[in-house]
């Protein structure tokens, strides 16, 4: 529950928010040193009541001053009558950086954090809840709004979703004699692997690394069981575990994938040897540069139908303030920032899908190519979905080294899940 004054609760949380930050997948938050324009600022030089300065954290440290991003916060603030002081930062720095603030009575006006660390700052005090103030999240798809709920009440507006799906080489397939229309589900899909290893070529590539990025690649075909992250030693969750693991025991996916992150496992793909690769919306510029034709399906589910991947993506959010005569400003600044009208260059210029069905919409009658982005993002769901909040942390963990040890050879696919389920269930009670 959130405390009514900022920095209560806020010690026994910590080590929690560190957790969540230290390893988050499916962000559009820049690996490489960027601008991080306002980054010497002080929040509190900008908090005194009824200043004309309102400060703004975001996870996007590649957009400089004079990115289209930048100029949208400027002119949401002109229109707010307000002067916008933004602050940009690597994911885990910023959530490290609020925590802090918070505890201090410093936080920033406007917070654009992560999705899966949305409920452990709600559970620390740090945000206030739409219904404080009054964001209106009525358009917003329930699945997406779903991963910034903690507690029945829901702590921000997400700004737009990434998820994951399967990339594939059509050359790599016709030499195969792959027909991409028959991959349906998990049994048609290994069938299309062992034609491609026939023909001389490589099956897929993903990344199963031990960190929450394996996590991330790993949920689609978890869920796609019909498994539920609290059980994880279901035998669906076990067939999961299975079907990686005999896909590596034959040859169809690369030992490499132990150790890969989602950019390792792209450039294995756009070497031009695989069939198929597990990767993000983000890739779709660098899928561009690739120099074969591709195509995108949905991961599918076991027995067929499209898997719930999970979404990546940011919550724009208000923290708490000690000066509650600040909220009616930032939720101004929130609206516009989400709003329909500014919604598809923010989704056009973070690579994002769009939150509403209507903007979703309209980027696909700009760019076809999205359709199958839109339709996964559809059935995507957030990994502290299911009022899970901050147990998910605890749960992926185990689940993440559960994977590696099965993929390694280490242990059995039931013994790995078995021992995770214990230790999750340990770490949950």
């Amino acid at each position: 529950m959130r405390s009514a004054a900022p920095g209560r609760h806020m010690a026994g949380l910590a080590i929690a928010a560190l957790a969540v930050a230290s390893g988050l997948a499916g962000c559009s938050s820049s690996d490489e040193p960027g601008d991080s324009t306002g980054a010497g600022a002080q929040a509190s030089g900008s908090q005194a009541a009824g200043g004309g300065t309102y400060t703004i954290w975001d996870p996007y440290p590649q957009h400089d001053k004079s990115s289209d991003w930048v100029k949208l916060l400027e002119t949401c603030g002109t229109q707010a009558g307000v002067t916008v002081e933004r602050t940009a930062y690597d994911t885990t720095d910023l959530t490290n950086k609020t925590l802090l603030a918070a505890q201090q009575g410093n936080a920033p006006d406007v917070l654009i954090v992560d999705n899966p660390v949305v409920s452990t700052l709600a559970e620390a005090g740090v945000l206030t809840s739409t219904e404080e103030n009054k964001l209106d999240t009525s358009t917003i798809a329930p699945n997406l709004l779903a991963a910034g709920q903690s507690g029945g009440k829901t702590y921000g507006v997400p700004i737009g979703a990434n998820t994951l799906a399967l990339y594939y080489n059509k050359g790599v397939l016709k030499k195969a004699g792959v027909d991409i229309g028959s991959v349906k589900d998990w049994a048609s899909l290994t069938a299309a692997l062992e034609k491609v290893k026939a023909a001389g070529k490589k099956g897929i590539t993903f990344s199963a690394i031990g960190t929450e990025e394996g996590s991330f690649q790993f949920l689609p075909w978890f869920w796609g069981s019909g498994a539920q992250l609290t059980k994880l030693d279901s035998p669906e969750g076990v067939s999961a575990v299975a079907l990686w693991t005999d896909w590596l025991k034959k040859g169809y996916a690369p030992n490499s994938v132990i150790n890969n992150t989602q950019t390792t496992s792209w450039q294995e793909f756009a070497g031009g040897d695989f069939a198929f690769a597990e990767n993000g919306t983000w890739q779709l510029a660098n899928a561009e540069k690739a120099g074969f034709e591709y195509g995108i399906i949905p991961v599918p589910s076991k027995d067929g139908g499209t898997a719930p991947a999970p979404t990546g993506g940011e919550f724009v959010s208000i923290p708490v303030q000690q000066d509650t005569a600040r909220y009616a400003v930032s939720q101004k600044l929130v609206a516009c920032l989400t709003s329909t009208d500014n919604s598809l260059s923010t989704t056009t210029t973070l690579s994002y899908i769009a939150p509403t069905e209507e903007v979703q919409a309209k980027q696909v009658e700009q760019n076809a190519g999205l359709k199958v982005w839109v339709d996964a993002v559809k059935a995507a769901k957030g990994r502290t979905s299911d009022d899970l909040g901050t147990k998910y942390p605890k749960i992926s963990e185990p689940m993440w080294n559960a994977v590696q040890a099965a993929l390694s050879g280490s242990k059995s696919p039931q013994q790995a899940m078995a021992d995770a389920q214990t230790a999750a269930a340990s770490a949950t009670q």
